[in-house]
């Protein structure tokens, strides 16, 4: 049976793998054994929560920013392609995981392309996730005080220090559930966060209906860069766009693109689901993203039908600036807070699997190296958090070529390498969407990389990176 897998097809073969021990005994997954020799116990709903948490980033809060650039049609259109793209993603690395019965994608690209194609992809892993979870952190250091300072005042001025607020929540929080030996169980906290989102969402359709879009003079005055940048003068200046075109327009692409990376997360999660099968697993993937897409679509359209052009590119700031002391606003904060710092475990599972992937291949679990990995990852993320004043350029570039290759490249070409000819040639359909899906990624590459250059020569300031 080992030596016939390409012929036969993937289902059967699927169907009998997640019966057995995930074909720990076939050639090409001796390696990874130690991760796929229990039977998956995650049901199918802490699944879809896990890789829903997975997807949620921070850039859901530029979402607004991003409509009142493109004009509400463009926005939806863009969103719909990119989420039928991320699903698309999705089945490519599915198939190429069934066809020689690996769930681990750095062992996919060990397959593909041997020991250089496993290190590319855990290192583009390690390097995307450890920018996701610092940036996670940072939202954590910039809104974790100026709410501590509103709900208590200031009877502990240390407790306002973002740099201390960090270690704690880090080593409180994130740590604990960071030693969990499977990613399935955080599938609670995972609701959790994903429930602290639903709130946010709705106190933003709430506030559309309670505040009148000809901001007070007062807000226009504190406001004016955010309105001067549309066109504060102009009658239309409470009027949606269905379409428009700016120079900040093409910057939506790559946000809303890296809004639905979650693509490190998908394999881990496979391996645990319950009866798992390539079909229930996109099934998983499919009811993620189109959650996802409801919930950011919703967030863009009411974020931006309450501020129109005044909206800035990070929505709540924009509430505060209408009423600094609103409480319902400074709970969604602490709910995007909490959301925030419950995604950080759920992002570090893949890093740490890289790694083992990479240092310790053929050694089986163990909780000192489990929980060493996790201590030092989350040591050197709260490094950086704290030396590197302005990390944003830096997560720019990590942004603009990771993501890309998440989401586009390494699922194509390694579907492209996987899947044999005789299933497949290479003037298949099937390949030449991989490989026009391939070229789709460098595009977006180059794209996202000259935005950011374009940035630093113009001497702005604008975050690329939307998740």
């Amino acid at each position: 049976m080992n030596g016939h897998t390409k012929e036969d097809g993937f289902d059967p073969i699927d169907a009998l793998a997640e019966q057995e021990e995930f074909l720990p005994h076939k050639p090409g997954a001796k390696k990874e054994t130690h991760f796929t020799d229990f039977e998956g116990k995650t049901s199918f709903g802490m699944s879809i929560f896990n890789l829903s948490n997975a997807i949620m980033g921070s850039g859901i809060l530029g979402l607004a920013y991003a409509m009142s650039n493109t004009g509400i049609l463009l926005f939806i259109i863009l969103l719909v392609c990119i989420a039928l793209l991320s699903a698309y993603s999705i089945h490519l690395l599915l198939k190429s995981a069934g066809v020689v019965g690996i769930r681990a994608y750095e062992q996919l690209g060990n397959r593909a392309f041997g020991r250089p194609g496993k290190m590319l992809a855990a290192v583009i892993i390690t390097v995307h996730n450890i920018g996701a979870m610092s940036s996670y952190l940072f939202i954590v250091k910039s809104e974790l005080p100026l709410v501590i300072q509103a709900f208590f005042v200031s009877f502990l001025e240390w407790f306002l220090n973002g740099n201390y607020l960090i270690i704690i929540v880090s080593v409180l929080i994130i740590f604990p559930l960071a030693l969990m030996k499977h990613l399935g169980y955080l599938g609670y906290t995972s609701g959790f966060s994903l429930s602290c989102m639903v709130f946010f969402l709705i106190s933003v359709i709430y506030k559309k209906f309670n505040i009148l879009c000809p901001l007070g003079d007062d807000h226009h005055h504190h406001n004016s860069t955010a309105a001067d940048s549309v066109d504060s003068t102009a009658d239309g200046f409470c009027d949606s766009k269905l379409f428009t075109m700016n120079p900040q327009t093409a910057y939506t692409i790559p946000i809303l693109a890296f809004a639905f990376v979650c693509h490190p997360e998908v394999l881990p999660i496979y391996t645990e689901l319950r009866n798992a099968t390539k079909k229930r697993m996109q099934n998983v993937a499919n009811i993620s993203i189109l959650a996802m897409f409801v919930m950011y679509l919703l967030t863009a359209l009411f974020g931006y039908l309450t501020f129109y052009g005044a909206v800035e590119s990070e929505l709540l700031h924009t509430y505060i600036r209408v009423d600094p002391l609103d409480v319902l606003i400074l709970c969604v904060r602490l709910a995007v807070l909490v959301a925030v710092t419950l995604t950080v475990p759920v992002v570090l599972f893949p890093i740490r699997k890289a790694l083992l992937q990479i240092l310790f291949a053929d050694k089986p679990f163990h909780w000192v190296r489990h929980i060493g990995i996790a201590f030092g990852l989350l040591f050197v993320v709260n490094l950086l958090v704290i030396l590197v004043p302005s990390i944003r350029d830096i997560f720019g570039i990590i942004g603009a070529t990771s993501a890309p290759s998440l989401i586009f490249i390494l699922p194509a070409i390694f579907y492209i390498r996987i899947v044999p000819e005789d299933q497949e040639p290479l003037r298949s359909r099937s390949k030449i969407q991989a490989i026009c899906f391939a070229a789709l990624g460098f595009i977006f590459m180059v794209m996202s990389l000259s935005f950011i250059i374009i940035d630093w020569v113009t001497g702005e300031s604008r975050s690329v990176g939307g998740h």
